[in-house]
């Protein structure tokens, strides 16, 4: 297992989303693989998912077996499948209860939350997982990166304009 002492801290995950989705902009996003090998990527674009008010959020619509992640501590990984093939990545943020959570749109190299999460062979067994102590995946500390963009969230038009038209997109 790597050294944890560059890992991002607990604390860092318990902040409000709208703080950590453009901070974690940057940092570096490690996997190990099955085969023992390990990859880090620069995280390159994330999108805010604010709790339950937030129409666009998977938590809007309560507390079920897919989101209860969502409502635990911060600092925790929360997978879900799309079109029966793509997992998206996203990290829970916030204080139990808060169920907000940034996806992972893009890595260095790969552009689209599917294609990160095939990238980084993703599947069910990551729900759950704990980036504080994980073997398989982690996130480490990075130079903060200037010029930090934004735009709305990309395919949240279900939720209505207020939401669709947030700034909670955040790129480099």
């Amino acid at each position: 297992m790597q050294d944890m002492g560059n890992r991002l801290s607990l604390d860092f995950f318990l902040r409000d989303v709208l703080e950590v989705a453009p901070e974690i902009l940057g940092k570096k996003l490690v996997r190990q693989f099955d085969d023992g090998h390990i990859e880090a990527y620069r995280i390159t674009e994330t999108e805010a998912y604010r709790g339950g008010d937030d129409l666009a959020c998977h938590a809007s619509k309560g507390r079920t077996p897919r989101t209860d992640v969502m409502f635990q501590e911060g600092g925790k990984v929360y997978v879900y499948l799309i079109y029966g093939m793509y997992w998206m990545l996203n990290f829970v943020t916030g204080p139990e209860g808060n169920a907000s959570a940034v996806l992972i749109r893009g890595i260095e190299g790969c552009s689209g939350p599917g294609k990160v999460g095939r990238k980084l062979q993703l599947d069910k067994s990551f729900y759950g997982e704990n980036l504080i102590r994980s073997s398989r995946i982690w996130i480490e500390e990075a130079e903060p990166v200037p010029n930090i963009q934004t735009a709305p969230r990309i395919g949240v038009d279900y939720a209505g304009p207020q939401w669709a038209g947030k700034l909670w997109r955040f790129y480099i």
